[in-house]
């Protein structure tokens, strides 16, 4: 097995990149001893492939046709057997198709990705087959899930359940509409930026971004390891907590965790009683230029709500909240493009398990097809190019060095509240874009909504978005954010505020008879 070797051309262009001046002579000898060091990638080769290669698999699936997939929510449909009993016995789940279940086919929302079925089962798919989870299909999530609305996956745009015009948000609208509309029991999201409280709370359902690092990450197509997150999307906040019960805990394979890592007992103290806990609901949160006056109120009477069975509730004021956001927006931009990107999904320098199978696919097909990405995900390339190249990669060191204080100021007012509250997103649902929509507008509808969300993607901290009511029919969420690891006291209160709101409706339940109808002709 040997390694492709450079051409002249080839040798070329990396010394222009690293800006080497070649004679004639170094011309000469450099193929030789570029040759002689690949050596070792060939031995690399060979190791990998007789040592560490994992074995093909196939598992059955079946492509839905539209009829059977109104909403354009799955990808595929599997019907993938629990390996033993546990606590998840008889429930189905659906995985983000940005994460691997080996012998599915994987498209992670992208042209780039297309193409590509994994061997290998992402960790916590192993965990939930092992618990007792079917595993009924892929959701279709966004193109490199690089979006909060639903409308730049490559087959199509998902649709929200409560009316089929409109979006399910991003990047996990596939998992949060196929919960809402009750196709399974629930479902594996991932979030960078709000990507399962986004969808979750467009959905009228219930989404836990986890403490930063509890749940590994292995097996899923990063974006920027700093940032990523996997997560439950499920209808209650018990079902969350069921669920991060069996998917949290360090596995030995993801960098992104501590060593000291350790699953947390979060459905002992669920019911517990809330009284005397102390809920921060944070200005900065509310009142944003594209904010719905009736989401604010909403959210602020739904934390308010909570008097009623013993906490004290109290405004607060954190104006890095305000920052966060680009602090974010630097780190996911020159972070996205440096390793999700140009590391073609992995990276470097990092320990833990890569996919080099999927590295290698990726790394031919992104150029193929890069004029099929979606408008966000060029942003990314661009401007993080920019920032790589020309500035250097110090923005990016800049945003790293300010994350500590922005991680402060929101522990600072964790020290006088419990949990901190605001609206998981400005606004309710909107109608699905055109296809031929303007490129700025395209943009603007993908991440206009992730001001509230994003910060504590950078931050780490838990954040679970709770339906909190609906505005014009359509759902709002309130998002409890809490200290890191607490994970247990933030689904404690999402869980009491869920009993004191009552049931919420489903789709089902709330749509009209002159609510638009999705046509599939």
């Amino acid at each position: 097995m040997a390694t492709i070797r450079p051409d002249d051309n080839a040798i070329d262009t990396a010394a222009r990149h690293y800006g080497i001046t070649l004679d004639q002579s170094a011309r000469l000898e450099w193929p030789a001893l570029i040759d002689g060091a690949l050596g070792s990638y060939d031995v690399v080769d060979q190791l990998y492939a007789d040592e560490a290669t994992p074995p093909t698999t196939s598992r059955e699936h079946v492509v839905p046709t539209a009829n059977e997939n109104p909403l354009s929510a799955w990808y595929v449909t599997t019907s993938i057997p629990p390996t033993s009993d546990g606590v998840l016995t008889g429930r189905r789940v659906a995985i983000k198709d940005n994460v691997t279940v080996a012998g599915v086919p994987m498209m992670n929302g992208s042209r780039t990705v297309e193409g590509f079925t994994p061997s290998r089962d992402a960790t916590v798919v192993t965990r939930l087959l092992a618990a007792g989870a079917t595993v009924a299909g892929k959701a279709v999530c966004e193109d490199l899930c690089f979006s909060g609305s639903s409308f730049t996956p490559a087959s199509g745009p998902v649709r929200n359940p409560w009316d089929p015009q409109r979006e399910a948000g991003g990047s996990s609208g596939g998992s949060a509409a196929l919960v809402a509309n009750g196709d399974v029991d629930f479902a594996i999201g991932g979030d960078q930026g709000g990507s399962i409280r986004i969808p979750a709370a467009f959905c009228g359902v219930v989404g836990h971004k986890p403490t930063f690092g509890l749940v590994p990450y292995t097996g899923a197509f990063p974006i920027e390891r700093t940032i990523d997150h996997l997560g439950p999307i499920t209808r209650t906040v018990h079902d969350a907590a069921l669920m991060l019960s069996v998917i949290a805990g360090r596995d030995g394979n993801d960098p992104r965790q501590a060593d000291s890592v350790e699953a947390g007992d979060y459905l002992s103290t669920l019911d517990s009683d809330v009284d005397g806990l102390r809920i921060g609901i944070v200005r900065e949160g509310f009142g944003h230029a594209v904010s719905q006056p009736e989401v604010d109120d909403a959210v602020r009477a739904a934390a308010h709500s909570l008097t009623e069975i013993g906490c004290t509730v109290e405004e607060v004021n954190i104006p890095w909240h305000l920052h966060a956001f680009h602090i974010w927006n630097v780190i996911a931009t020159d972070g996205g493009a440096y390793q999700m990107l140009d590391g073609n999904g992995y990276g470097m320098n990092a320990e833990g398990l890569y996919d080099p199978e999927l590295m290698a696919h990726f790394a031919s097909r992104r150029i193929q097809h890069a004029d099929a990405l979606s408008e966000t995900v060029k942003l990314v390339a661009l401007t993080g190019h920019h920032g790589i190249t020309t500035l250097g990669g110090a923005s990016y060191g800049k945003a790293r060095n300010l994350v500590p204080l922005a991680r402060a100021a929101y522990d600072t007012a964790l020290r006088q509240f419990d949990v901190l509250v605001m609206p998981t997103l400005p606004y309710v649902a909107s109608e699905l874009p055109a296809k031929d929509v303007d490129r700025a507008t395209f943009i603007t509808k993908a991440l206009g909504m992730i001001a509230n969300t994003a910060p504590f993607d950078v931050t780490g901290h838990p954040s679970l978005s709770v339906p909190a009511g609906l505005v014009n029919g359509l759902p709002v969420g309130m998002m409890i954010t809490g200290r890191t690891f607490d994970d247990a006291t933030v689904l404690r209160v999402g869980r009491a505020f869920e009993k004191l709101r009552g049931a919420f409706p489903t789709p089902a339940d709330h749509i009209s008879d002159s609510a638009p109808q999705l046509s599939l002709t």
